[in-house]
């Protein structure tokens, strides 16, 4: 029987969807098979409630285990006429089917507005207890004191104490904050000994987003760009004139102007593109008037969105300020903060350990990658990204940040990163921004590189000009110890990205070659693939030196390496100047890691197919289970790579570099903001593991051979 964990809010507006989807990252990480269930759901059926649809997207639920129940008008009528238990049998009956297909599901309570509280809370208890679920209570301290917070939790617990509600957890939302050390203290376990936690009020959570009022009011588009995940700061109605206006203007906020107030709208564009003035997060019309058409060519270069709404600008101004920021509304920023929030907030092991959930048997591509952010999380390290200038770079970090993954440093004149952010609704917040050009760190690093490139003629008014490139100032950042780790190449070319790394940061002690590896994440598990990216043809003591940093890696991402190491043949079926290649280099690794699971030369269908490994290799700890394949050079293994990903849909993460002293890594061109969030999180983790070392090692003439392209999906030339 699956375990239940239900949900329940004690006042209105606590929270408790936040809690919900806290709950489900956190379960995601420590069980196989997650549900979700809500048994009272928005909109005329279970389809259209959107936490149902938010909870399945997010984790990847399919119909049978992300469900709703009953819809919210059904509920109210069968409580008018007293069947309460129907609607008990009507949802444990839902929670029974899901539960074969589950291992914990999350029940989001019960959320009937307009309802007595007294008949929200039985329930909320009566349901939670049909269920079998433990019950985690939500109170929201929004307008509360410390001391009517604390009540408020005594309350609760002693209410759901005498409905025999059987209690994990008290989570006390939405204080402020400068009271949240202050009711985590009035609180305490409480006589049943169950955790409380307490999460502060967050401003990038509460706040609506242009695509919230958008949706609320139902105004349409009509010109602008269409991001709908800009926060609402403020709001504005343009009642005066343009002077006067634009010393009330802030950045993010909303402005609501009659439509045929041209003035307001052109002072509005003007600032927006202004470096030191505001950035609206949108425009709305009002009054059903349209702009004048010579207005709109104008309005469509706008950076924000442009609304139009057919009510007057009082009733559109009263209406904005009604709504509600919901955390189901999807916005990746919005679930970003409130995904960190949680984190921060919640003791995740002392949570999972009080369920005694059965441990995960398999690594789906979700869990791996909300695993490194996890990782990642969980010894913080500072990360530069030398990349200001790009927006996905600026999209990334703002995510980063807001889910509490590690410290940013970001590249660039400051004036011109912070005038591209603003311009594109992006709050940097907490992140630091950093000039090459006029940071006092630039005559320091410039004499570190004069000195370590003294054989190669350099000194230091020419290492002063190198300095000023983002890519050198920020791998001697590395080097130094100013930042942990550096990711870059979403604008540059690989061999600008990992050139300086080669130059002065080098390899780690006894390793003599940069190389890389792609986790390739398989439905079930995860495999590691060397070298598919940087070395075109190893050598056999390079070829070795791949393997076992290539095992390494895979121990560094909970990967048990069994190495394969891959040619056309297996054992001694066939012979080849390629062959003894990697027969030699087998013996290498044996000979430098006898502790080590390496068979080769092998086939690759010997490598991963028990039966095949049966008949080709019978009695090798490898054959048919190898998770580490490396192949002999890398036009092998990039199109291998390559035709894995394409036709058995594997996500392929990388490439991570491996060999070098500390961690840089390098993007494709066409990377995703995603794919530099999961490559920020990977470079962290790398930087956890690190230790001092020799910088000696490195062979100049991998500078010569390093590949100008190693993404073979992207051009980088």
């Amino acid at each position: 029987m699956a375990t239940g964990i239900y949900v329940s809010a004690t006042t209105p507006g606590s929270g408790k969807s936040l809690v919900a989807l806290g709950l489900a990252d956190t379960l995601h990480r420590h069980a196989d098979r997650i549900g979700f269930f809500k048994p009272v759901v928005h909109g005329d059926s279970a389809a259209d409630d959107p936490m149902v649809a938010l909870m399945a997207s997010r984790f990847d639920l399919d119909a049978e285990r992300c469900r709703g129940g009953l819809t919210s008008d059904t509920v109210r009528q069968l409580l008018a006429e007293g069947k309460r238990a129907e609607i008990d049998a009507r949802c444990v009956e839902i929670f029974a089917r899901m539960a074969r297909f589950c291992d914990v599901i999350i029940v989001e309570g019960t959320d009937l507005t307009g309802q007595d509280a007294a008949v929200e809370f039985d329930l909320n208890a009566r349901l939670a207890n049909n269920l079998s679920a433990l019950m985690v209570a939500v109170v929201g301290a929004k307008g509360r004191t410390v001391k009517e917070a604390v009540d408020a939790v005594e309350v609760a617990r002693k209410e759901l104490a005498a409905a025999n509600c059987a209690m994990l957890a008290v989570m006390v939302n939405r204080a402020e904050p400068d009271d949240v050390d202050a009711i985590a203290a009035g609180v305490g376990p409480g006589s049943l000994n169950r955790p409380v936690y307490v999460f502060p009020e967050m401003e990038e959570i509460a706040r609506p987003t242009t695509g919230e009022v958008a949706s609320a009011l139902g105004v349409r588009q009509i010109a602008g760009h269409a991001d709908m995940e800009r926060d609402v700061r403020s709001i504005k109605v343009a009642a005066m004139n343009v002077g006067n206006f634009l010393h009330q203007l802030d950045d993010g906020a909303l402005v609501i102007v009659p439509g045929d107030r041209a003035d307001v709208m052109v002072a509005c564009l003007a600032s927006s593109f202004s470096p030191e003035f505001p950035v609206p997060s949108a425009l709305i019309l009002t009054g059903g008037l349209a702009p004048d058409a010579h207005i709109y060519p104008l309005l469509a270069q706008a950076p924000f969105p442009v609304f139009d709404s057919p009510e007057d600008t009082y009733t559109t101004a009263r209406k904005v300020s009604e709504v509600r920021s919901e955390i189901w509304s999807g916005h990746r920023r919005k679930v970003a903060s409130a995904v960190g929030l949680w984190a921060r907030c919640v003791d995740e092991a002392e949570l999972v350990e009080r369920l005694h959930l059965p441990r995960p048997e398999r690594m789906t591509p979700l869990r791996f990658l909300h695993d490194l952010v996890e990782r990642a999380r969980s010894q913080r390290r500072r990360i530069v990204l030398p990349e200001g200038k790009d927006i996905r770079i600026l999209r990334a970090a703002e995510i980063l940040q807001r889910r509490d993954v590690c410290d940013l440093t970001v590249l660039g004149r400051e004036s011109e990163v912070r005038e591209l952010a603003s311009s594109q609704g992006i709050d940097l917040s907490g992140i630091e921004i950093v000039d090459p050009a006029t940071s006092g760190l630039r005559p320091r690093f410039a004499q570190e590189y004069a000195e370590l490139r003294a054989h190669k003629g350099m000194d230091v008014p020419r290492a002063l000009e190198v300095m000023q490139d983002e890519s050198y100032f920020g791998t001697m950042m590395v080097q130094l110890g100013v930042v942990d780790g550096m990711v870059s190449g979403a604008a540059h070319t690989t061999a600008h990205t990992i050139r300086p790394a080669l130059e002065f940061v080098k390899t780690r002690e006894g390793v003599k070659i940069v190389s890389s590896v792609f986790l390739m994440l398989m439905p079930d598990r995860v495999l590691v693939y060397g070298d598919c990216a940087v070395n075109p043809d190893p050598n056999e003591e390079q070829l070795a030196d791949i393997a076992l940093a290539s095992a390494e890696t895979a121990v560094q991402f909970g990967v048990e390496p069994r190495v394969a190491m891959l040619s056309y043949s297996t054992g001694g079926s066939g012979s080849g100047e390629t062959v003894e290649k990697v027969r030699r280099a087998t013996e290498l690794v044996r000979s430098r890691r006898p502790d080590l699971a390496v068979e080769g030369p092998i086939q690759y269908d010997a490598a991963v197919d028990a039966s095949i490994a049966a008949s080709k290799m019978p009695g090798s700890s490898v054959a048919g289970q190898a998770t580490v394949f490396i192949f002999p050079d890398l036009n092998t293994g990039n199109n291998t790579y390559k035709a894995v990903q394409q036709s058995s849909g594997a996500v392929a993460v990388g490439p991570v570099l491996q060999g070098l002293r500390k961690p840089v890594n390098d993007l494709s061109r066409g990377c995703t903001v995603e794919d530099i969030v999961n490559t920020v999180a990977i470079t962290a983790i790398q930087a956890q593991s690190t230790a001092p070392a020799s910088a000696e090692g490195i062979a100049e003439v991998q500078l010569e051979t390093l590949p100008a392209e190693i993404h073979p999906t992207e051009s980088k030339a």
